[in-house]
């Protein structure tokens, strides 16, 4: 299994440590580049999404629309960055343009910096 960054994957976040923490299956982001990726580091970092949608949220949450696997519109948590090991993957879902890439890198320096 090979994640890509700009893909988004679904993944096992059980079992969860805190309770501060988002647990279920749910879909990610692959925020970390690909020479990492493609090479045999052991965890991915990763943006998390949710379908609890909330209009108007940026620069903490993207609005990514339903596409390839995903089914339903979903907000990309900002925020929420994590890594995680690799054997959490499932199943690619989707990917993003370029140009959301880019964006979403934009919201990224805005909240961290």
């Amino acid at each position: 299994m090979t994640a890509y960054r700009g893909e988004i994957w679904l993944i096992n976040l059980n079992p969860i440590k805190k309770s501060n923490e988002i647990g279920e299956i749910r879909p990610a982001l692959i925020l970390q580049n690909d020479e990492l990726n493609s090479g045999n580091y052991p965890t991915t970092i990763i943006l998390l999404l949710t379908t609890s949608l909330i209009d108007d949220a940026e620069p903490l949450r993207y609005r990514i629309q339903k596409r390839e696997k995903l089914e339903r519109d979903s907000d990309l948590l900002i925020a929420n960055i994590r890594a995680i090991d690799n054997a959490r993957f499932i199943e690619k879902l989707a990917s993003l343009s370029s140009k959301e890439l880019y964006y979403i890198k934009n919201l990224l320096d805005e909240v961290l910096m």
